[in-house]
């Protein structure tokens, strides 16, 4: 009797709650059991329609990225170097300069930093444009014992008299370059002219910028992190490349002493293409390897003083990547080599030579932002009691 009294005296919608509750138990466990096979298609259905549409959105938004590449091309370049020079711009700002004026001042010491590079690479780029069927001759005259020897490649004088191999065909390949390179000097005048505009714009709204974007977020935990990870790029970034600036200045010095005393002509433009290669792993030191080997080559008759500068510039390069700079940075900021392999490829091709250049930079963002939104657990010691 006590107990049906108890039960008489929960209120109706107590007892209709948990009958509810049951039921829906009841029926997660006959789910469980059962083996439909309808259940599980609509769930691999939902999620490969879920994959499909990431799977556009990325098509449609890298097919965007290569359509406008005229202008995003110089933006994004405009940006990269804007918060490599953040440190700077806080530096200056600290001391008590006007935005107006760091932002002039920045854009102003890069400008004058491309065209010292520039002025410094016209005399001898067109020196070499002008000897340019000179320097193919000699090479062909220089090569073509080598390859002579390797009966499996079919070489012999008459591939270079005749055919596409000919002095004519690559007289006639050469003018089309150069067609090509004119034809591409106007866009290039323009994305150079976007670029100072967006690196003067971007330098001195670059605060007001990032609290518009860090306000935009609800929630202060939300705020908090977008600040560490506005903080946390800016040190990368502008640590990472004042290292990598110095160390590859000093690359390229070593590089034009070994281009003057290995004898090859023009040692300050091997400098300077050491300096601008080394800031494309992988492929800048490749290119740069094989064309100091070539003008040992096309220098020098014997084939060990030929190779000589190619060998100790490849040595030099080596200890400076491996150890010198990974002893400066620190491990805390080293990316994975396939990534960043696989990040040049595809921005190469996606973007051409700035997409090369801006590959490391971009991967340095991304890691860092993965890094500051995913932080690593590391495990407590235990302590004994």
């Amino acid at each position: 009797m006590a107990s049906m009294r108890n039960r008489g005296d929960v209120p109706k919608k107590t007892l209709l709650k948990l009958a509810g509750h049951r039921r829906e138990a009841l029926i997660a466990e006959e789910e469980e059991g059962s083996d439909e096979p309808a259940v599980l298609g609509r769930e691999a259905l939902n999620v490969a329609s879920a994959w499909a549409v990431i799977g556009l959105f990325a098509i449609v938004f890298f097919a965007v990225l290569h359509m406008m590449s005229l202008i995003l091309i110089p933006v994004t370049l405009a940006i990269v170097v804007g918060l490599i020079l953040g440190l700077v711009a806080d530096k200056l700002g600290q001391a008590g300069l006007p935005r107006f004026a760091i932002a002039f001042l920045l854009s102003g010491l890069v400008f004058a930093f491309l065209f010292l590079i520039l002025n410094s690479l016209a005399e001898p780029v067109g020196k070499l444009v002008q000897e340019g069927p000179n320097f193919v001759e000699r090479t062909v005259n220089r090569v073509l014992p080598f390859l002579e020897r390797q009966h499996w490649l079919n070489i012999s004088p008459a591939s270079f008299q005749t055919g596409p191999m000919s002095m004519e065909s690559v007289l006639q390949n050469s003018s089309n370059i150069l067609g090509i390179v004119t034809s591409s000097l106007t866009p290039a005048i323009v994305q150079g002219l976007i670029f100072f505009a967006a690196l003067l714009l971007f330098v001195y709204g670059r605060l007001k910028l990032r609290k518009t974007l860090i306000m935009a977020f609800p929630l202060r935990r939300q705020r908090l992190i977008a600040i560490r990870v506005a903080h946390a790029v800016d040190r990368v970034l502008g640590y990472y490349f004042a290292t990598a600036s110095v160390i590859y200045f000093g690359l390229g010095v070593v590089m034009t002493l070994i281009a003057y005393f290995g004898g090859l002509s023009a040692p300050v433009l091997w400098g300077v293409f050491a300096f601008l290669s080394s800031f494309i792993p992988f492929l800048g030191i490749t290119v740069m390897t094989i064309s100091v080997a070539i003008a040992g080559i096309l220098s020098h008759d014997g084939l060990l003083l030929a190779l000589l500068p190619a060998v100790i510039f490849f040595s030099v390069h080596l200890v400076m990547e491996n150890l010198i700079f990974p002893a400066v940075m620190g491990r805390q900021w080293e990316i994975n080599p396939f990534v960043v392999f696989i990040a040049i490829l595809f921005w190469t091709w996606m973007w051409g030579a700035v997409g090369a250049m801006l590959a490391l930079p971009i991967s340095l963002i991304m890691m860092t932002v993965i890094n500051e939104l995913m932080p690593e657990k590391k495990a407590q010691p235990k302590l004994p009691g």
